[in-house]
């Protein structure tokens, strides 16, 4: 059973950055399929990217604006944001998948407990 703490988030003003991090343990860290959900208030809860197996794939409402990465030494996993936008404020959820590569939210069966980011206009 893997164990997901996402740090990193917080308050920035449109056109920054902000790189969130989720630390893993618990599980074979390499063999999982990671990624990043966010939920927005009053919104369902949305794919924004996922890293595994040699692969990344992003939403298009971040594409070229976030980089999904992995450092399968320390087990964590990152998301690099820049250009953020006011749309981008949300909670941030690092998820897992031992089983397949997904871009769909309700695919992951482990969850961190999220780190809000607001961005400003």
């Amino acid at each position: 059973q893997v164990q997901l703490v996402e740090s990193g988030g917080g308050l920035v003003q449109a056109g920054g950055s902000l790189r969130l991090s989720c630390a893993a343990s618990g599980g074979t860290f390499s063999s999982y399929t990671m990624g990043w959900i966010r939920q927005a208030p009053g919104k369902e809860r949305e794919f924004v990217a996922a890293i595994g197996g040699g692969m990344t794939r992003y939403a298009d409402s971040v594409k070229g604006r976030f980089t999904i990465s992995r450092d399968n030494a320390k087990n964590t996993v990152y998301l690099q944001m820049n250009s953020l936008k006011p749309e981008d404020t949300a909670i941030y959820y690092c998820a897992a998948d031992r089983l397949r590569f997904s871009v769909r939210p309700d695919s992951y069966n482990h969850w961190g407990q999220g780190t809000q980011v607001t961005v400003s206009s």
